[in-house]
């Protein structure tokens, strides 16, 4: 008996999408294309704040800090999506789907709640603009963002403890990662302690901080409709309807996940969900914070500007 439960938590099984072959390249092949474009828009973002000391501010201090989440996010899932798609044999190790599992869980959280960190930014910019620079100095952006990277680490910690530690009946995972929910689909019976973390983090880190942005949005709008200038009032709803894209797409996302009732819905419904949740929104972040952003769209120019430059000198 003991050696049966060493052979069940030696490894998984990982169904993905193999129940649809020929939808498994259109997948992977979609995929691919868009970790990539995640890569390059998020890297973007980063080098671009960095370089251009135009953008050293705490809106793209926190940018910056959203893109990298994006990019460690869609790294801990991405690639071995990829491998799972291909692969004939879908099995990952117990201990690569527990870090896989932790890194989700904590990147997903600090992303929810550094969006209501950016929600605060934005809210003071607006309504306080003469006193931004001293409110939202670096005694105040930095504790946020830390903060954000504090929680989601924290709870993932508790919750990929909680979740590995419960006796499981199975090893096949319908999922194509070690997603928390699908793994305890897989558990002997319901654990009220687990049942009441998961449910407890989950309200803490979507509908508070979602209560957080709608409260910051109210005192935003507020402000906005009070300014006389049509320019003034189309550049603040420009910043923050961008903004507000982003918080629509990854909520609505995790919250059709994370709190929903437990019978409801398909299990293919949820790796759709999760694709749009792991794949899309990353990908989709830096587009919506530049299609309208002259500031990104300048530094951007300049940065291909000085590529195509050194390019030039180093052809000479």
């Amino acid at each position: 008996m003991q050696a049966e439960n060493l052979t069940l938590w030696s490894f998984f099984f990982l169904e993905g999408f193999s129940r649809y072959p020929t939808l498994e390249m259109v997948l992977f092949a979609v995929s691919l294309l868009m970790y990539l474009i995640t890569l390059l828009g998020n890297s973007t973002l980063i080098l671009i704040a960095v370089l251009d000391a135009r953008l050293q501010t705490p809106m793209y201090f926190f940018l910056g800090n959203l893109s990298f989440m994006d990019i460690c996010y869609t790294s801990a899932s991405i690639p071995a999506l990829l491998v799972n798609l291909l692969s004939p044999q879908k099995t990952i190790t117990f201990l690569g789907c527990a870090v896989q599992m932790y890194l989700s869980l904590a990147l997903g959280s600090a992303e929810c709640v550094l969006l209501a960190a950016m929600a605060f930014d934005r809210c003071v910019a607006i309504r306080n603009p003469l006193r931004y620079p001293v409110l939202m100095g670096r005694r105040t952006c930095v504790p946020l963002a830390a903060g954000s990277w504090a929680a989601g680490c924290l709870t993932a910690l508790l919750e990929t403890s909680l979740a590995l530690r419960t006796p499981l009946c199975g090893r096949l995972i319908d999922h194509f990662t070690c997603e928390i929910l699908a793994v305890l689909k897989l558990a002997c019976a319901r654990s009220l302690p687990v049942d009441t973390t998961m449910l407890a983090v989950s309200v803490l880190l979507l509908p508070v901080p979602m209560l957080f942005i709608c409260i910051s949005y109210a005192f935003i709008l507020s402000t906005i409709l009070s300014i006389r200038s049509a320019a003034g009032r189309s550049k603040a709803f420009s910043t923050c309807g961008a903004h507000l894209a982003v918080v629509v797409l990854y909520y609505g996302a995790a919250l059709s996940m994370y709190l929903k009732p437990s019978s409801s819905g398909s299990q293919q419904t949820d790796k759709i969900i999760s694709l749009l949740y792991g794949v899309l929104t990353p990908m989709l972040n830096p587009i919506i914070y530049s299609l309208r952003n002259k500031e990104v769209k300048e530094a951007v120019r300049k940065l291909l500007d000085k590529i195509s430059g050194h390019q030039t000198h180093d052809s000479l």
